[in-house]
C-alpha cells in the first residue's frame, strides 16, 4: 500500500476561499485556519443581546448565545471541504457547519444558512453577507446589511468580533473576545 505524504491534504476551507490572500493573514489567523482535524480553543467572551420579542425569535432560530460575559470554549473539526464549529458560551453550545459554494463561505446556524464573502483587510478576515436562506427560502440580502464579523490578531492572540442586527428587530447579538489553543 502506498503511503500519502502529510502535506497531501487538500487546502483547508479558508485557504480555498481566500486563495493567495490567505498568505497575507496574520500568522495567528493562518495557524487557526490552516489545520485539518479536531482542535480545541478557550478564551473569554462578552455577549450583548437584543431585547425585543422579534430579536429573541431570530436569535432562537439561529441558536445565538445569551447575554453575558465569561469563558468560551470552541471546538473546530476541519475536514475535506467542510468545518464544524461548536462554540460553548456559559455551558450552552452554538453549533454551525461551514462549507464553500460559489466562492462564498456558507454557514448553517439553526434554521438559517448564510453565504459570506471573505476578504483580507490589514491581515484580518472580514465577513460580508451575500446570501441568506431560512428553511431553504431566499431572503433579501439588504435585510442583513448590518451583520458583520471580523477575525484578527492583537498582541499575538486570536480575536473575534461578531455583530448582527436586522430591520424591525434591531440588535440580535454582538459578541467579541479572544481565544488561545487549549
Amino acid at each position: 500500500m502506498k503511503s500519502t505524504p502529510a502535506d497531501a491534504n487538500p487546502p483547508t476551507l479558508y485557504r480555498q476561499l481566500l486563495g493567495a490572500q490567505f498568505d497575507t493573514l496574520a500568522p495567528g489567523l493562518q495557524a487557526l485556519h490552516a489545520r485539518h482535524g479536531r482542535h480545541r480553543y478557550h478564551g473569554k467572551v462578552e455577549v450583548d443581546r437584543g431585547r425585543g420579542l422579534l430579536a429573541w425569535l431570530c436569535a432562537a432560530a439561529t441558536g445565538l448565545p445569551r447575554a453575558g460575559r465569561g469563558p468560551i470554549k470552541v471546538e473546530i473539526v476541519a475536514g475535506a471541504g467542510c468545518e464544524r464549529w461548536t462554540r460553548v458560551f456559559a455551558a450552552r453550545a452554538m453549533r454551525s457547519r461551514l462549507w464553500a459554494r460559489d466562492g462564498l463561505l456558507c454557514e448553517r446556524l439553526g434554521l438559517v444558512t448564510f453565504g459570506f464573502r471573505l476578504q483580507v483587510v490589514d491581515g484580518a478576515i472580514t465577513w460580508q453577507v451575500e446570501r441568506v436562506r431560512a428553511l431553504g427560502v431566499p431572503l433579501p440580502t439588504r435585510w442583513f446589511a448590518r451583520i458583520r464579523a471580523r477575525e484578527y490578531v492583537s498582541h499575538g492572540r486570536y480575536h473575534f468580533d461578531v455583530a448582527a442586527a436586522v430591520p424591525l428587530a434591531g440588535l440580535l447579538v454582538h459578541y467579541h473576545g479572544w481565544l488561545d489553543e487549549a
